[in-house]
């Protein structure tokens, strides 16, 4: 399942947390690196600790829990705190698959990684290249969405971002763990979600197709959930 959040911040939550996180220094990428992502990983990163980096991860949390589509779509148990990189001078991410479950630096927070998220945060007029390539059961996709878009995708699946050869690439990404581990369950409740909202505008939220189809969705959430 790839799915695009449009508009999950607008340009002056986008301005906002650029405020924040780009007078701050930066590291290599690879400080959050498993052993084979760091063969291919060429890009900077904001420290986890960094004061700015978790003011800025608390913003797009924020922006995430007002977001109906994103948890529609995701079935949010747990999120790891948001992360920010940027990319520029030809540095990319080869392709590589996110590790099976991620654990936050100097704690014991850790996620099964079902999902990852991307949310960016420049124009994409401002740089070439820099494409989120996603290799998918329908063939290669490649994202790049204007500042404040994010897109959520399996962590399973085999993807890079290519080289940035003019401008800077910057944007957040982080893992999730859905309270649906299967994907294909995961789709289907999503879809059957939007066909009950789709009913509901059509028919009104207390016609007896919309209780009995909204019935089914909870009841089949309440079976596969772990919660």
């Amino acid at each position: 399942m790839l799915i695009a959040i449009p508009d999950l911040l607008d340009a002056a939550g986008v301005a906002a947390i650029r405020a924040l996180i780009d007078p701050t220094d930066w590291v290599d990428g690879n400080v959050t690196s498993g052993h084979q992502s760091a063969l291919a990983k060429r890009n900077l990163q904001l420290p986890e600790d960094s004061p700015a980096a978790q003011q800025a991860g608390q913003a797009i949390l924020d922006a995430l829990g007002r977001s109906p589509l994103f948890i529609a779509a995701a079935l949010p148990l747990k999120i790891f705190p948001p992360l920010f990189n940027s990319y520029a001078g030809g540095q990319a991410f080869g392709v590589h698959v996110d590790n099976a479950v991620r654990i936050q630096a100097g704690t014991g927070f850790r996620v099964r990684s079902d999902l990852s998220m991307t949310v960016f945060l420049e124009a994409p007029d401002a740089y070439d290249g820099g494409e989120l390539t996603i290799e998918t059961h329908f063939g290669v996709q490649q994202v790049k969405l204007p500042a404040g878009h994010a897109v959520l995708y399996p962590s399973s699946s085999l993807h890079r971002v290519e080289p940035v050869t003019r401008g800077r690439r910057v944007a957040s990404f982080f893992w999730l763990q859905s309270m649906i581990r299967d994907d294909a369950a995961r789709q289907m409740l999503f879809d059957l979600d939007r066909s009950v909202q789709g009913v509901a505008a059509a028919l009104g939220q207390g016609h007896d197709e919309v209780i009995r189809l909204t019935g089914v969705y909870h009841n089949l959430l309440r079976r596969w959930a772990d919660a």
